[in-house]
């Protein structure tokens, strides 16, 4: 069994298998005719259940063939320009390189004795998008598994900083339309989801800062703490970002901690023509960066960054096998000292490749496309009659729904919506998200593919016509 290690006698074989995975990933990429293949969980969980893992194959080709059975002919394919449902974004090939070097070399980013140059090239990241945003010289941050971890750490440094010992004295504020993840960090953080004060949102779905105002002032006559603002720069649902410099001026006002949570809009970070949208993100607290959605990085690629940099020290803990007191007399660059995890994977390497090799103006340029094809994709609905679309885009996303000209009745509206997503979905012609506003089923866009055009964005909306129209039909006749 030691001829599957890779180390120095196994390298002419782990090049020839991971060239052989390579291929095969290569030729599907290249002829994958749609996003999915509509198989259903019935079909798909027999084939993987019948896998006995007690019995080896005991060959690399072996074991990609039988992938391709339980995998890679029915994965969901983001890199196809009719994959317009999460986000989820197409990678580039820099950062893709980057992955192959960091499996193999499996460098460990929690201290300097497991890693050495990647934890410089990770603090080099960090200042570099730090710099980005305008943070300031003190500042600093770490890599995290993704934006729910970002956020977390935040809000545990947000309630630190208050140096409240009661608990259920402490409010957050974020927007109705901010992620889950501000309910889930305040519930895992000892203070309820109760804590979380939703802010309504315009007509945009921005956080009214009016009432922003008004509940701030509510919880300090009450004799709360105003423990943190979240300020959302790309909602999940509508790309949406809140009015940053009128919710820093509040949150300088009531002693709060401002965190913008930019997983989604940080690709403006780097972007030649819409930077300006980020304007007041310089004056956060700390601030929520996802690289694997707007820079086009594989999962996971992500960091939390902070205004001041000894913030860090409430997610540091001290033990003898691995960072001891000493090391930070001795200057040695431990990166656990700044992160909720221990083991950690050099995902830095990713973004590091992309950046010596595409430079931030090429990343930024495919955020702007797909920006701008979410401007043509709304100049499209609006001009639709079949079709309701909520709000003109900040970012890439569109939220809309099929309105049948001969139906009045919600949910009948609604059913056919929930269908016409479902029934696209199995075809395996393209992928669409789902949500709801104001209480009613709406269908999303969410573009993150500068392969995608303006001609997919019609076809797929003449395909959920057509099957929200079959629904219509056969079910309003038997009614």
């Amino acid at each position: 069994m030691r001829s599957h290690l890779l180390n120095d006698t196994t390298a002419e074989a782990y090049r020839r298998s991971v060239t052989e995975g390579v291929e095969r990933v290569a030729r599907k990429l290249a002829t994958t005719r749609g996003p999915f293949t509509g198989v259903t969980p019935a079909e798909l969980a027999p084939v993987i259940d019948a896998v006995d893992l007690d019995r080896p194959l005991g060959d690399a080709s072996a074991a990609l063939d039988e992938l391709e059975d339980v995998y890679l002919r029915d994965a969901v394919y983001f890199h196809h320009p009719r994959y317009l449902a999460h986000l989820n974004c197409p990678v580039v090939i820099p950062a893709v390189l980057g992955e192959a070097v960091l499996s193999a070399v499996n460098s460990s980013l929690d201290t300097w004795d497991q890693s050495a140059g990647g934890t410089l090239i990770e603090r080099k990241l960090i200042d570099w998008t730090t710099g980005r945003i305008g943070l300031g010289p003190l500042a600093d941050g770490v890599f995290t598994s993704g934006g729910t971890q970002s956020n977390l750490q935040a809000l545990l440094l947000a309630r630190e900083e208050t140096g409240t010992k009661d608990l259920g004295k402490l409010r957050i504020f974020a927007s109705e339309c901010s992620h889950f993840s501000v309910q889930k960090s305040a519930t895992l953080l000892g203070l309820g989801a109760d804590a979380v004060i939703s802010i309504p949102v315009d007509r945009h779905r921005r956080m009214q800062s009016v009432l922003l105002a008004a509940e701030l002032e509510t919880c300090r006559a009450e004799g709360l703490v105003p423990m943190a603002i979240v300020a959302t720069a790309g909602t999940t649902d509508f790309g949406s970002i809140d009015p940053l410099p009128e919710i820093a001026a509040l949150a300088a006002e009531y002693g709060a901690w401002m965190h913008v949570d930019a997983a989604y809009g940080c690709g403006l970070l780097a972007s030649p023509t819409r930077r300006h949208l980020l304007d007041g993100i310089e004056r956060a607290d700390s601030v929520t960066v996802d690289y694997h959605k707007s820079f086009f990085q594989p999962v996971s690629s992500s960091a939390v960054l902070v205004r001041d940099g000894s913030t860090l020290r409430h997610a540091t803990y001290h033990a003898d096998y691995l960072n001891p007191r000493r090391t930070v007399v001795e200057q040695i660059p431990n990166q656990v000292d700044k992160s909720l995890q221990t083991t950690r994977r050099f995902d830095a390497l990713k973004l590091w490749m992309t950046l010596r090799v595409m430079g931030a103006d090429g990343v930024g340029e495919l955020f702007d496309e797909v920006c701008d094809l979410a401007r043509a994709g709304f100049e499209l609905l609006a001009a639709d009659p079949r079709y309701d679309v909520v709000v003109e885009p900040q970012l890439s996303t569109l939220v809309y729904r099929y309105i049948p000209e001969a139906v009045t009745s919600p949910a009948d509206i609604d059913r056919a919506n929930l269908y016409a997503r479902k029934a696209l979905f199995a075809s395996g012609e393209a992928a669409v998200a789902g949500t709801k506003v104001d209480g009613k089923q709406y269908l999303k866009f969410t573009l993150l593919n500068p392969e995608t055009t303006v001609a997919d964005i019609a076809a797929v909306l003449d395909l959920i016509a057509g099957h929200a129209e079959q629904y219509l039909g056969e079910n309003l006749v038997h009614a």
